[in-house]
């Protein structure tokens, strides 16, 4: 891989990782499109490490309240330490489901029609959530109830082309969350996904089938370096992509989101149809 096609991936990614459009989904597509080798689902979860270092720093006074924060103490946005539990709870879900199908994630569930027809059927779903939305309750409002039903939302987003943001922001539609409070509890509850399924890869990466070490993504910089770049700019354009979209649904409904998820999918489909992309 050359650093250009490591920027590129990192571009991507920083985009789509925040915005509710999935961001496996446009690393898969991207490639495709443009003739290049998929770079694999081990490589995605990597450099998601780039966005979530964005979102832990753009986060961290909502994180240092919600792990050593007092009982009862909110931050300006409202977080505070009763969403360590809900938190907690949302993320077994993707743990227990994504280790378990693995393999599955890794080969046939990236295939492009199915990408496809989960970029509309998702959007789909978020759509009827956006059309029951009262979008009122604040994130001090959140039980573990809640958590639980936003976990099993982000379960779904180990499916390509269903996005993280996307059904984590649509579960909190659901339970009536106000739509940039829905992201904001996304973000934070994605995080600790992100970080096992990042973690996972690069230990997964690092050993041969009998689990002496290789270190395939280490052992050189010609390995490293384009891991590197990708990241680094992933981190960037993931900041970029958090405040941009807190502020916009603080203002606009996900329709936007929405209609692009439609349009791309049918895009994919008949393209793959066509013979254009395989």
């Amino acid at each position: 891989m050359t650093d250009f096609h490591a920027a590129i991936y990192g571009l991507v990614q920083g985009l789509t990782e925040f915005l509710p459009v999935s961001s496996s989904a446009h690393l898969r597509i991207v490639p495709a499109l443009l003739g290049w080798e998929d770079a694999g689902a081990a490589y995605t979860a990597i450099i998601q490490w780039g966005t979530l270092l964005a979102a832990l720093i753009y986060f961290r006074k909502d994180i240092f309240t919600i792990l050593f924060g007092k009982a009862g103490e909110k931050d300006e946005n409202g977080a505070g330490r009763h969403l360590l539990v809900p938190i907690i709870i949302g993320t077994i879900p993707i743990a227990v489901v994504g280790l378990l199908l693995k393999k599955h994630i890794e080969n046939e569930f990236r295939s492009l029609y199915f990408i496809g027809i989960n970029m509309i059927l998702f959007a789909i779903i978020l759509g009827l959530a956006e059309r029951r939305a009262k979008a009122q309750r604040t994130i001090d409002s959140v039980t573990n109830k809640d958590g639980l039903i936003v976990g099993l939302a982000q379960m779904c987003s180990l499916m390509p082309g269903a996005s993280r943001s996307g059904t984590t922001i649509t579960g909190a539609l659901f339970i009536g969350l106000e739509r940039s409070t829905a992201a904001r509890f996304s973000f934070l509850l994605g995080l600790p996904a992100i970080f096992a399924a990042g973690l996972k890869e690069l230990i997964d990466g690092m050993r041969d089938a009998k689990g002496t070490t290789i270190t395939p993504y280490a052992h050189s910089a010609l390995h490293a370096r384009p891991l590197i770049i990708a990241s680094v700019v992933a981190f960037v354009v993931g900041w970029i992509s958090i405040d941009w979209l807190l502020k916009f649904l603080k203002k606009n409904p996900t329709y936007v989101f929405i209609a692009y998820r439609i349009i791309a999918g049918l895009a994919i489909i008949a393209l793959v149809k066509a013979g254009t992309i395989h």
